[in-house]
């Protein structure tokens, strides 16, 4: 099996590679349209800002070609982020995959509980739905999260979480998949997601 990772200004992309090897897979990674179109798998890491990445992903013709793949794709992060509409975040149309806004967390006020601040950075429960992503699983595990962005709940969500306000932790749209949470820094929960998604049909 080869997997690629999308290879733009992600400061994740290294702990991907380490989480993917000790689940025994070597991934490229790589910004090549030929190399990720033949891939098995895509994963597109994501850590920073939405209009920067964008304005790489035109500037390769990766905003054209990423809307093409058909074999399982992971967004992570910012990763899952770009898939959607438009961000807030430089107020940036992104890919358009999955139709949704990515929005900004509100910012704390006086009546905010003093642990809810911006960004959201730590452990945070998940309720799952079925798919299978998370396949073996537990009904509410904890994932790792450092996001100020959120999309909202909607067709497409396969899981909910609660910070300051409701939000969509995971989506699915065809053969896309994306999560706002970290895998490669969520423990034995991540490497569970990573496994299964290297495993989907």
């Amino acid at each position: 099996m080869t997997v690629a990772l999308i290879d733009y200004p992600a400061g994740n992309t290294q702990s991907v590679i380490y989480a993917l090897n000790r689940l025994g897979v070597e991934p490229i990674l790589t910004d090549q349209a030929e190399l990720l179109h033949s891939a098995d798998r895509v994963i597109f890491p994501g850590v920073g800002e939405a209009s920067t990445a964008m304005q790489h992903l035109r500037a390769k013709g990766l905003d054209k070609l990423i809307p093409t793949f058909k074999q399982p794709f992971l967004g992570i992060c910012l990763g899952m982020q770009l898939l959607c509409s438009h961000s807030e975040e430089g107020n940036i149309p992104c890919l358009h995959i999955i139709p949704q806004q990515v929005k900004q967390f509100p910012l704390p006020t006086e009546d905010t509980a003093p642990r809810l601040k911006v960004p959201h950075m730590g452990w945070n429960t998940v309720s799952l739905q079925p798919n299978p992503l998370w396949k073996n699983l537990p009904a509410e595990p904890y994932f790792y999260f450092v996001h100020s962005y959120y999309v909202e709940a909607s067709p497409y969500s396969i899981a909910s979480a609660d910070y300051i306000l409701p939000f969509t932790p995971a989506l699915q749209k065809d053969n896309f998949w994306a999560v706002q949470f970290h895998p490669e820094k969520s423990a034995e929960a991540g490497k569970v997601v990573l496994k299964n998604f290297l495993e989907v049909l």
